[in-house]
């Protein structure tokens, strides 16, 4: 620790509220690793919806001053005295944790993964959180099989271009909404088959078409992050003892729900987080290395909408609450 400086630049919030609340300072002391923590100096930092969360008090921070910011990669720079020997200072590492918007983040072991010689730093950023997320959704939430009908909602978010990469991988056929038809174009490119418009005027005419689509059947899981807006109509597509993922609240919780609507097609109802599917490092290690394979054997394409300076944190933000962004959103130090 001897050689790194003592303060570092951060994006910090003191309270929760818009985004005039997202501070940009550049004296926050440099974290120190303790346990099985390292010490990572971020080259590039991930920005994910859920982060919107913490800023607005939709989830509650742990404490004040908080750091935002759940992943990001670099190399180690330093580790904690209880660290695993297979990270070393100097390792070219992708890593979930917390406190991600600053140079330095000291992140816990068991969320830290190596990045092959073949995957560049700047993918490895773009790549645990939303794509962690999508292969644990098909794997686990619903266990994706060759020729099930998927309705992916958002498909050209961050999660949503995973998605549409890893079902076309395994031999799913993907029904694709978004709410532009340059979104849907690129739902198309990543391996979505039917793409449709959410018709939130009507949205009967939404499921009518699903039902069309499908034969009659309706689909066989929906994975959905819009929340409030499309569950009803998302839930009615879904197919006698198909299922309903519900993962994200982009458009707000859903709220009153009425188990017994379930009932009349023996419908599963989950409501997911990633870190429920990789509670133990063996789990993230496993998925990661996965992941890592889909990356180089599928040659699964990894969309960076664009890289904002740290300083820039309040425009990145406004972008991905707008809506105006497709693919990954980084951050660089």
């Amino acid at each position: 620790m001897s050689s790194l400086p003592k303060t570092m630049k951060a994006v910090v919030i003191e309270k929760t509220g818009g985004t005039d609340v997202l501070q940009y300072k550049t004296d926050v002391p440099v974290p120190e690793p303790k346990g099985d923590e390292v010490l990572i100096k971020n080259e590039y930092i991930g920005i994910n919806y859920i982060d919107t969360y913490f800023r607005s008090g939709v989830y509650a921070p742990p404490s004040f001053p908080y750091i935002l910011g759940r992943e990001g990669s670099g190399t180690i720079a330093a580790v904690g005295p209880n660290a695993p020997s297979d990270l070393t200072v100097g390792a070219r590492v992708a890593f979930m944790g917390q406190s991600a918007y600053a140079e330095y983040t000291a992140a816990t072991s068991k969320y830290v993964v190596t990045i092959p010689n073949s995957i560049s730093t700047k993918i490895g950023a773009a790549v645990p959180l939303q794509a962690l997320t999508a292969l644990t959704l098909i794997r686990e939430a619903y266990a994706v099989q060759k020729g099930d009908w998927i309705l992916v909602t958002a498909a050209a978010g961050g999660v949503g271009l995973w998605l549409c990469q890893l079902l076309k991988a395994v031999g799913a056929r993907t029904i694709a909404t978004a709410s532009t038809p340059e979104k849907r174009e690129l739902a198309k490119q990543n391996g979505a088959e039917v793409l449709l418009e959410y018709h939130a005027d009507d949205r009967d005419v939404f499921v009518k078409k699903v039902l069309e689509i499908t034969g009659g059947e309706g689909v066989h899981a929906v994975f959905d992050s819009v929340g409030k807006d499309t569950f009803d109509s998302s839930l009615a597509v879904v197919r006698r003892k198909g299922t309903m993922v519900s993962f994200g609240n982009a458009s707000g919780p859903v709220t009153g729900f009425a188990l017994a609507r379930l009932s009349a097609k023996n419908v599963k109802l989950l409501r997911t987080t990633l870190f429920n599917y990789i509670a133990t490092r063996e789990e993230f290690q496993q998925y990661a290395k996965e992941l890592w394979g889909f990356i180089e054997k599928d040659g699964l394409n990894v969309k960076i909408h664009d890289v904002y300076p740290l300083e820039d944190i309040k425009r990145a933000t406004e972008d991905i609450e707008g809506r105006k962004t497709t693919g990954k959103l980084l951050l660089k130090p």
